[in-house]
């Protein structure tokens, strides 16, 4: 006690330095804190002086780099507001003078705008974890899921942030975005269109609820959007070749072909969406019985990309039928002129024969039936003939189906036509029965005598049936 008394005035004035150096402190940041508010003129450059000369004595000064961290954020200086707020996040463990969550969601939102978008999303997610109502945090990192193609988790947050803010154009508009991409395309539209009511220029959100009608096979709609489209320089190409495919799986060949032209007239075209243009485009003109047209395209299409889809298959075929023009009505020409052809082969098929058609069927696109009685100077008889549209193989089914057929309409022969091949157990199933199957090249010489307009004097397949 006697050691304690003599100290006790030394005590004293220690404190009330310590005191008085806390309260100066404390006034200073509090001035600073009130000069950061106005943000204005030579208050801010003050500011950022006074900030700066005390990171010089003192590079974790809390007050300061607060101060400054402010200015440039609400200055969109994101750069500096990042360095700044890394710092602060640093620091910020077990320091109460921190708001951690804060200084968290300034360094990422400030990462996202330097285009750091990894140091974004690791700094949202610590964030989400210390508090998971923030708007700005499910949002922004809702975004971030949806960029990296994590459409149902992007779904889960920007849900969140919806229910903070159910009209924020942004979040509707990555919401029904992730809604799209998820193939919930019913709630997707739904809020694409809530987010087109408030920015109707977006052309992306536009494109994607025509996407979403295509899906639900509202193709009315869905055309409509994607005519609209067909002239933006970066959608358009895409959207003109939905419209053709919608139009040319509808059958209104004229408009496919004019989407399809339109969008290949855009300057720059991805390269898959123009090769998909042309070929589109070739099939078009192959179902407008336009062979030179689709084959330049084909052509095309094989000097950039030999291997694409089926071209060389398609080339074979069609450069086959450009030049043979009963061969092209037999497989691709409308079921009226194919019929007429047919009845044509029948007419000719055996020499010196009065033909008397008694009836003709047709089984879809697939196959024509005809009955005819055949007269000839050798025999007579009731002949069905069946004329397979197909350039594949013809299974045994078809050639069975036939001869049940020619039972009913008591014919004593049938002949199979195909301008494909047969399968071995079509050709076991006639070998005791009296059908006639005639392939491709049998095909081909009696289309080349109708050009020709002689007989067909020795057909093989001209067996006498008695």
């Amino acid at each position: 006690m006697s050691l304690v008394l003599p100290l006790l005035p030394v005590i004293i004035i220690a404190a009330v330095i310590v005191l008085l150096y806390i309260f100066t402190i404390g006034r200073k940041d509090h001035n600073l804190g009130q000069k950061v508010q106005k943000l204005g003129g030579r208050e801010r450059a003050t500011v950022i002086r006074e900030a700066n000369r005390r990171l010089g004595q003192n590079p974790r000064d809390v007050a300061a780099l607060q101060s400054l961290g402010e200015i440039y954020y609400n200055d969109e200086d994101f750069e500096k507001a990042m360095k700044t707020y890394a710092i602060l996040v640093s620091l910020s463990g077990g320091n109460l003078a921190i708001d951690e969550y804060e200084v968290t969601v300034r360094y990422a939102l400030s990462a996202l705008k330097c285009n750091n978008q990894e140091e974004a999303y690791k700094s949202l997610l610590l964030a989400r974890n210390m508090r998971g109502d923030g708007f700005d945090v499910n949002y922004n990192l809702g975004c971030l899921e949806y960029h990296r193609k994590n459409y149902d988790r992007a779904i889960e947050l920007l849900s969140q942030a919806r229910v903070m803010q159910p009209d924020h154009p942004a979040t509707l508009r990555y919401l029904g975005l992730s809604l799209f991409r998820a193939r919930r395309y019913a709630e997707g539209a739904a809020l694409l269109k809530k987010a087109i009511d408030q920015e109707p220029e977006d052309k992306e959100v536009l494109f994607a609820i025509a996407r979403c009608y295509h899906e639900l096979g509202q193709n009315e709609q869905a055309i409509k959007v994607f005519s609209h489209l067909r002239a933006d320089p970066q959608l358009g190409p895409n959207a003109a070749l939905f419209a053709g495919t919608i139009h040319l799986q509808t059958r209104h060949y004229p408009e496919a072909a004019q989407d399809f032209q339109l969008g290949l007239k855009h300057e720059s075209v991805p390269e898959d969406v123009l090769l998909e243009l042309k070929y589109r485009l070739a099939v078009t003109y192959i179902k407008q019985e336009e062979i030179a047209e689709a084959i330049r395209l084909l052509s095309e299409i094989q000097a950039s990309s030999p291997d694409y889809k089926d071209i060389q298959e398609l080339l074979r075929r069609y450069r086959e039928l450009n030049t043979n023009q009963n061969l092209k009505i037999y497989l691709i020409s409308p079921t009226s002129e194919f019929v007429s052809l047919c009845r044509k082969i029948v007419a000719s098929y055996f020499a010196d024969s009065k033909v008397k058609i008694s009836d003709v069927s047709i089984q879809k696109s697939e196959y024509a039936d005809i009955l005819a009685d055949i007269t000839t100077p050798k025999w007579e008889d009731l002949i069905l003939f069946r004329f397979v549209r197909t350039e594949g193989t013809v299974g045994e089914l078809i050639v069975r189906d036939l001869y049940t057929r020619t039972k009913e309409v008591k014919a004593g022969r049938g002949f199979c036509i195909a301008a494909g091949s047969f399968s071995e157990g079509a050709r076991q199933f006639v070998e005791a029965r009296l059908i006639d199957l005639v392939d491709k090249e049998l095909l081909t010489h009696h289309l080349s005598s109708l050009d020709s307009g002689a007989p067909i004097e020795s057909s093989p397949t001209a067996i006498d049936p008695a």
